[in-house]
């Protein structure tokens, strides 16, 4: 049992880490400015709070209702704030690139099932037996879902594979692992972006031109903000957080309620309520973007949409115990290697076609993390390219179960081998 199960003593465990993180990043001494140069502050966020569920025993995530408030409360409401001063053009502007790399980065993770199942079981073919009369294989395409289209897709495969109740809480244990490991690399990829496009060599300046615009937008309007503004920023962050929820409780129900048509065309991942939460936040974000409530930016709506964003970082990072990897090596031997050819194969396109490394960055977490993380990998470049992620993670959720069936059927004739 962790020391702490009040989640309000958890969330001021998680926002005092975040602020020792932020307050050291910020002070002048010598020491945190290199040690800062060496590892990005946000990811910190990410992995402290995992140190405080294993091996301090502080906390433990699977039993905080956080990430849940996090994700359904403070991720549509700093959408709606981070969106607010969105440079629509700019992203236009971005190119195909972004595209290509999305897409690279679904083509790695359905082709890299099946050859982790091959490379793996060629080593130790016992990792394919776990036993009960269950077919590994079947399990893996619950993490294929998980990781092209999100939890919707993930519970599609589980029922339409009949995925034992065992082996698909092991699966979501080796998902969750592999992915945050992943997700803690791009993060700290975001701290030496310049080195990466350096030796990719992309272009980054269309990149550049939009995070420039947007910064000299937000300096020319920038303001001490009054009361009377902050109370207007929550309100339009909340105010849109609601929009979004009721939305989603009109539409979800409806869909669900059509669920065979649905599946007649694999959209399953449409009736999902946290699908239409993302898209409607996003979209009263954007389109606020064209009203006068946009001049809020100058008084802080993206700073604060930060604060939220890195909330979400530390209530996703808690939910990782690294000690779980240890009891399940081998099915993780094969998330790892699946994970490994993800990123080989969006490397070799990357080089390919010289793409920044944040298409790189944000088009594998639009799949492996979704509309919950992908924001987050970009707002570690710059707050200004966060609605890229939110975008690219959308486009996700529609590809994601077309995605997983083919790699569940590549997976397996692999595994007949």
């Amino acid at each position: 049992m962790p020391v702490f199960t009040n989640d309000a003593i958890v969330l001021g465990l998680l926002i005092m880490v975040v602020a020792c993180v932020f307050y050291t990043s910020s002070s002048g001494k010598p020491f945190w400015k290199k040690f800062y140069t060496i590892v990005p502050s946000i990811l910190l966020c990410y992995f402290l709070p995992a140190l405080l569920n294993w091996p301090l025993g502080l906390i433990d995530g699977e039993q905080s209702n956080l990430y849940y408030v996090a994700s359904r409360y403070l991720l549509p409401a700093s959408l709606v704030l981070l969106c607010l001063s969105i440079d629509l053009k700019g992203i236009m502007n971005l190119g195909p690139k972004a595209i290509i790399m999305f897409l690279a980065a679904t083509v790695g993770i359905v082709l890299g099932g099946p050859l982790a199942i091959l490379l793996i079981s060629s080593i130790a073919p016992s990792v394919l037996d776990v036993g009960e009369g269950q077919e590994v294989w079947r399990g893996l395409s619950t993490v294929a879902g998980s990781w092209i289209g999100g939890g919707a897709n993930q519970a599609s495969m589980k029922e339409i594979f009949k995925v034992g109740e065992d082996l698909f809480a092991t699966m979501i244990v080796v998902d969750v692992i592999c992915a945050n490991i992943w997700t803690g690399f791009l993060l700290y990829g975001a701290n030496i972006s310049k080195k990466v496009d350096a030796w990719l060599k992309s272009d980054t300046s269309a990149i550049d031109d939009l995070k420039r615009r947007v910064e000299e937008y937000q300096a020319g309007i920038a303001k001490i903000p009054t009361l009377a503004d902050t109370y207007m920023i929550l309100a339009i962050a909340f105010g849109g957080t609601a929009l979004a929820h009721w939305g989603s409780d009109l539409i979800s129900p409806m869909l669900a309620a059509r669920m065979e048509w649905l599946k007649r065309f694999s959209l399953e991942s449409l009736a999902s309520g946290f699908f239409w939460i993302v898209v409607i936040a996003t979209t009263v974000g954007v389109g606020l973007s064209f009203t006068r409530l946009r001049k809020y930016e100058g008084a802080g709506a993206s700073r604060l949409g930060s604060v939220f964003i890195f909330i979400l970082v530390a209530t996703i990072g808690m939910k990782m115990n690294i000690r779980e990897v240890f009891d399940n090596l081998g099915l993780f031997s094969i998330g790892i290697t699946w994970m490994l050819f993800h990123v080989l194969i969006m490397v070799v396109v990357a080089k390919l076609i010289k793409a920044p490394f944040f298409f790189v960055a944000v088009g594998s977490q639009a799949n492996v993390g979704g509309a919950a993380s992908a924001p987050v990998v970009a707002s570690a470049f710059s707050p200004a390219l966060a609605p890229v992620g939110v975008l690219l993670a959308v486009l996700g959720y529609a590809l994601g179960t077309y995605g997983a069936l083919i790699c569940a059927f590549l997976m397996e004739r692999a595994s007949a081998f």
